[in-house]
């Protein structure tokens, strides 16, 4: 665009001409022109080669402070702005008068000596004679403050995000690694003398969580001489509430097991721990529990049920696997949910060579492409299937014949499993000891 000036623009009177100023077509020019200088709520501006103002619109004028555009004739950013932003802007127009090249949409934050910020969208370009020579530049700037502040915010904002987000994502790693300590490192062998592969009883458990902690608890205790507890908990949802959950009941657990010793009675004062904790008025958690107690000297297992799925026993004279409880209705309610909760205990013989598993519902909950769930039929299935395998190879197996049910390698929901082996009795000589 080349804008032909009428004087030089040297000299004290900064006038622009556009065309002929008798002919018909420059009074319709100018009227164009005027029209657009005086409407444009965007600043436009021309500057001599020494940088100050030759001529600029209303919107520019009052930019600058000044009332009429009149008065800014002969100023210059100097007179406006700090020393550093002034500087900075006569270098860039330089720049451009010396090489010719514009500058465009570029952002920038101005600071006037008073101290206000404000931000611009500004193009710049060469201001040219009818001869082709630069005599200076003109430009054309947006007020972005409000934008860009929002931006800015915005910015400020999602960086706090992030940073909230990683101390919360590095807490969680913490809470991962604490809690996989809730869970069983080693087991009780019994006799106390006998070594695992000895042991009249052998205990075996399988956590996989669906994220980086979990809902699922498992513990096995000594109880006594003879006597162990086996306990597997599933608290309600998934993250961090659910792993809040299962840290209260990891404190409760070996405390509760050395003051009751009646599955039921176990239960019940669990019960009676969480529900003024997880059900008050902006918290809603419960869990699913089992806990039963195996007497190694006489093959006796106890167990009560807090809504939790029902165990899995697999007898070894008969070679079949089938549910440990055939009585639905010896399940009690979910831990939390109801006060003065009772929850019946169930006693079963067991023979040497019989197993006993317990599992969160995550195992058979998951669903196939076809919208069908894996279920708890299927699950019995696959036991019966799995019937002749130790615990070690059984945990295993029923985890990847859920996942190929599913046609996938993870599930969405945590899964735990745990349970014992009943090898022989315990000699009276070792109990007595």
């Amino acid at each position: 665009m080349v804008f032909a000036l009428k004087e030089a623009v040297d000299c004290p009177n900064y006038v622009i001409s556009f065309g002929d100023p008798m002919s018909d077509e420059s009074h319709d020019t100018d009227f164009l022109l005027e029209n657009l200088m005086d409407n444009m709520r965007d600043m436009i501006y021309f500057k001599d080669r020494q940088s100050r103002f030759i001529m600029m619109n209303k919107a520019a004028a009052t930019w600058q402070g000044f009332s009429h555009p009149a008065d800014a004739i002969g100023t210059s950013d100097f007179d406006r702005y700090t020393e550093e932003d002034a500087f900075h802007m006569r270098e860039t127009e330089l720049d451009i008068i010396t090489s010719g090249k514009p500058l465009e949409g570029v952002e920038e934050q101005e600071t006037r000596q008073d101290g206000e910020m404000l931000w611009v969208s500004t193009t710049k370009m060469p201001l040219e004679d009818q001869d082709g020579n630069i005599v200076g530049t003109f430009g054309v700037s947006r007020d972005i403050t409000e934008h860009k502040e929002a931006e800015l915010r915005a910015a400020y904002y999602a960086e706090q995000v992030r940073s909230i987000k990683e101390e919360m994502e590095e807490d969680v790693r913490m809470a991962a690694e604490l809690q996989k300590t809730f869970f069983p490192r080693t087991y009780p062998c019994f006799p106390s003398t006998a070594s695992a592969d000895e042991s009249c009883v052998g205990f075996h458990h399988l956590y996989h969580a669906s994220g980086m902690v979990s809902g699922d608890f498992c513990a096995v205790l000594r109880l006594s001489e003879a006597e162990s507890g086996i306990f597997l908990c599933d608290v309600m949802g998934h993250g961090v509430r659910a792993a809040l959950g299962t840290a209260l009941i990891y404190a409760m657990v070996e405390e509760i097991s050395m003051l009751e010793t009646d599955p039921g009675a176990f239960l019940m004062r669990m019960n009676e721990l969480l529900l003024p904790i997880l059900r008050q008025d902006d918290v809603f958690l419960y869990a699913t529990a089992c806990y039963m107690i195996f007497d190694a000297a006489t093959g006796k297992v106890r167990l009560a049920n807090a809504g939790h799925p029902v165990p899995l026993q697999f007898q070894s004279v008969e070679n079949k696997a089938k549910w440990l409880m055939d009585d639905d209705s010896l399940r009690g309610p979910a831990l939390a949910i109801a006060e003065d909760a009772k929850f019946p205990v169930l006693e079963k013989q067991l023979q040497p060579g019989d197993s006993v598993v317990m599992y969160t519902d995550g195992l058979y909950e998951v669903v196939g492409p076809d919208g069908e769930e894996f279920g708890e039929a299927q699950l019995l299935d696959a036991a019966r299937r799995y019937v002749d395998l130790p615990l070690e190879e059984l945990f295993p197996a029923l985890i990847n014949t859920a996942c190929e049910f599913t046609h996938s390698e993870g599930f969405d929901d945590d899964v735990c499993l745990v349970g014992f082996t009943f090898r022989k009795p315990i000699r009276e000589s070792a109990h007595a000891s």
